[in-house]
């Protein structure tokens, strides 16, 4: 099946055998130390690991800030194949916390937020999660070495249809 203009989150997929497991997306973003074992058919595979040494959730951590930063640069690009598919280990962390970021941009309620990430599977920390997101404060400003408005602009086409 093809979904088109979607979104999808999720952990490893070491043990998905074809894309179609994963929703047969055109991108993934793997936010995993290690790359992914399979190509599938997505046309673009993009990697954005960080160290383990960091604190994912401290986002107001340097080495973080410029790993979403750099991690965010993709969706300034209009031509950005959907759906899109980011995973990292286990969904909820690296994962989560760039899912609440686009939502984040999206303007989308907190509390919406709040109940996408504890949709996740294992010891999901809303304590955590709320701190990330707390201290990416205002997007447009953690964001600013970015077009900001060319990404939310971008987001807002792909997954809002507005």
């Amino acid at each position: 099946m093809m979904y088109e203009n979607l979104l999808f989150r999720g952990g490893k997929t070491d043990f998905c055998k074809s894309g179609e497991e994963i929703g047969s997306p055109k991108t993934i973003l793997n936010l995993r130390q290690g790359r992914d074992k399979h190509q599938y058919t997505a046309e673009r595979m993009l990697h954005f690991p960080v160290s383990n040494d960091h604190e994912k959730y401290n986002t107001s951590v340097p080495e973080v800030r410029t790993w979403l930063n750099d991690l965010f640069g993709t969706f300034e690009d209009p031509t950005l194949p959907l759906p899109l598919f980011v995973h990292c280990l286990s969904g909820k962390d690296r994962t989560g916390i760039v899912i609440g970021c686009l939502l984040t941009i999206l303007d989308i309620p907190r509390e919406m937020i709040d109940e996408e990430y504890l949709l996740s599977e294992g010891d999901v920390r809303l304590d955590l999660f709320a701190m990330a997101l707390d201290g990416i404060g205002c997007p447009e400003a953690y964001f600013r070495r970015l077009d900001f408005h060319q990404i939310k602009s971008n987001l807002t086409h792909w997954f809002l249809k507005v």
